[in-house]
């Protein structure tokens, strides 16, 4: 680091530092926030490693709430104005016999032997305000390059924590870095580590490897690994579509639609799945070009078994399923038929639909591209309009419910219901208003 070059510390953590250096042991802060300071960034977390032993730390901190984290391996988080520091012990790892934990640490005196272990040399860098910047594996140099490099032998690393090949991926998406060459060589052949990895981190990892700027440049670099976490997306690789709207395979399809959605876990995980069904639906017809005749409703069913495999929340699994589903439909060209998607399906899945169409559209040619900018134009505008009218989108938007038929003497039945329906119907036809008058008096004619 440059010799003018400072980390600003937030109050919370330095105060940490400053706690244990008074009482005589080394503290510097460490990883992740380190290395986003050098970039420029404003870390989210704070952490400190120490040559002070977790119990040392703790009577340093005594008169400090203090959470005993993972007291085993050396960890505790020191809580200072309501603002967590997690504080780990220098140290080196055992054992990882089950590629996922360390069977044991032991505690060392040196930050070098602590940053050793780490993962990712953009992660193995501690910095103290009075010592400066501790880079022994050219950390900073590979921040500058834009790579991803193991600390050490990647393949070591790989089978210390599988879960670092989702790591990997994601850091260098996130910052839309390159990976290494010895890494990614190691990445994919250790791809079958991930087998050890609980879905729920895999998940965790794969929507920030979604989001990041450089989502693109992993999914085509790495589908091997994607393929590995879900298979499902295998077929898609390479898969000629043989359609003039479309320029890339299926697979470089969804890559290119994926990095063209806005950066929301939601969307992503829709462009990534949104074509999942169509090697299953393929068909030629009688002059060559290629179809996917019913690959929505396909890809919606193969979208919900992925992510129920994966163990997704339900909200995202619903969406992403829905948004799967309804992606290839055109938006209605009428008043009518636009109240009626905003009554089946609601505003905020409509919106993201737009979103997911221009994502789709940009990844395929050019192939009558102006005509599809202005379908979808045309529809924004209709639901702009739409939008500035009294709400006509459900019978609860009626000016008379169901009480109101009720007291003209309709019993409560399904009958009831489907009267409401017609009356909702014919607002939206925009055959009568919607006023309470009006809506009585045609519930009088149709009985």
């Amino acid at each position: 680091m440059p010799p003018h070059t400072q980390i600003q510390i937030p109050e919370h953590a330095q105060t940490v530092v400053q706690r244990l250096e008074h009482f005589g042991y080394e503290a510097y802060v460490v990883g992740g926030c380190v290395r986003d300071s050098l970039l420029g960034r404003t870390p989210k977390d704070w952490d400190v490693c120490t040559n002070a032993t977790p119990q040392q730390v703790l009577g340093v901190f005594k008169r400090f709430h203090v959470i005993k984290t993972g007291l085993q391996h050396g960890t505790v988080t020191v809580m200072v104005n309501r603002q967590p520091v997690e504080v780990t012990t220098f140290r080196i790892d055992g054992e990882y016999t089950d590629n996922r934990h360390p069977d044991a640490v032991t505690f060392v005196s040196r930050v070098e032997e602590d940053l050793a272990r780490r993962d990712f040399t953009i992660n193995a860098m501690a910095y103290n305000p009075t010592r400066g910047l501790v880079d022994a594996f050219g950390g900073q140099q590979d921040l500058a390059a834009g790579q991803i490099r193991c600390v050490g032998e990647p393949d070591a690393r790989f089978n210390e924590d599988g879960l670092r090949i989702m790591r990997a991926l994601r850091f260098a998406a996130r910052y839309d870095f390159a990976i290494e060459r010895e890494t990614a060589f190691s990445m994919r052949r250790n791809r079958h580590l991930l087998e050890n990895v609980s879905v729920e981190r895999i998940f965790t990892e794969l929507k920030g490897i979604l989001v990041g700027n450089g989502a693109l440049g992993m999914l085509l670099a790495f589908p091997e690994i994607f393929g590995c976490i879900i298979p499902e997306l295998v077929p898609m690789f390479g898969f000629d579509q043989r359609n003039p709207h479309h320029i890339y395979d299926v697979w470089t399809h969804t890559a290119h639609a994926v990095q063209a959605a806005p950066a929301d876990p939601v969307l992503r995980l829709t462009m990534l799945l949104h074509d999942v069904g169509k090697p299953a639906c393929f068909s030629v017809d009688a002059t060559g070009k290629g179809h996917f005749y019913g690959h929505p409703g396909k890809g919606a069913v193969m979208a919900r078994k992925i992510l129920l495999r994966l163990k997704s929340d339900n909200d995202t699994l619903d969406r992403v399923t829905l948004l799967v589903r309804v992606h290839d439909h055109a938006f209605p060209t009428t008043r009518p038929g636009m109240r009626r998607l905003i009554g089946k399906l609601g505003l905020p899945v409509i919106e993201q639909l737009f979103a997911v169409k221009r994502a789709d559209h940009a990844a395929q040619s050019a192939h009558e591209q102006e005509q599809k900018k202005a379908d979808l134009r045309q529809a924004a505008l209709l639901l702009e309009d739409v939008l500035a009218e009294p709400p006509a989108y459900s019978v609860k938007d009626l000016a008379v419910g169901g009480k109101d038929l009720i007291a003209m003497g309709i019993k409560p039945s399904p009958a009831l219901g489907e009267l409401l329906a017609t009356l909702l119907r014919d607002v939206q036809e925009e055959t009568i208003p919607n006023t309470r008058e009006a809506l009585l008096a045609r519930a009088r004619e149709l009985l």
